[in-house]
């Protein structure tokens, strides 16, 4: 199946597209876990398409859909330099966000956008990858470890009202 899913930059024009997945998906993986009002905050601060727009205008952020059969069912969102939302290093790439629609879990799709990350941080030859990923996420971890990553530090990732920790994740792609 994965050979028939086609990663693209996401453009300006995709801004409806855009918001769509991002609110869809980040729904289906945190609705279960979260208080209904944290959610609907979340969702309306972090994904209005005036913040959208201002993420996809930002030179040192970039989007990526992936598609099938022309649908959006998954996204990625890197940072670089500046735009990074903590470890500001100018060789290190942050994978901010890989989201998936549940429907695509356990196909690969996930896999493609984080090999993308991987292709986009050597092709910028960049010393490692960094994330920050939800201590409850235990399938994201998981999937993290799979390919390398390392726990490295915490931070405090702000839901709503609620104060959460994510686990800092980065993968050596070479050394200084």
């Amino acid at each position: 199946m994965n050979n028939s899913i086609q990663i693209t930059q996401v453009k300006l024009s995709d801004i409806d597209q855009l918001q769509d997945i991002s609110r869809s998906t980040f729904l289906e993986a945190f609705s279960s876990l979260n208080s209904h009002e944290n959610m609907a905050k979340y969702i309306e601060d972090s994904f209005s398409i005036e913040k959208l727009t201002t993420e996809l205008r930002n030179q040192a952020s970039s989007f990526y859909f992936a598609k099938l059969d022309g649908q959006v069912i998954a996204y990625l969102k890197l940072n670089v330099g500046a735009a990074q939302t903590d470890v500001k290093d100018n060789k290190a790439l942050e994978i901010e966000r890989i989201y998936v629609l549940k429907d695509y879990y356990g196909q690969k799709v996930g896999q493609l956008l984080f090999e993308k990350a991987i292709a986009v941080a050597t092709q910028l030859k960049f010393n490692f990858v960094w994330l920050g990923v939800w201590e409850k996420n235990i399938r994201a971890i998981n999937f993290y470890k799979k390919n390398g990553f390392e726990a490295f530090d915490t931070h405090v990732f702000t839901l709503g009202d609620d104060k959460q920790t994510d686990i800092m994740m980065k993968k050596i792609l070479h050394s200084a």
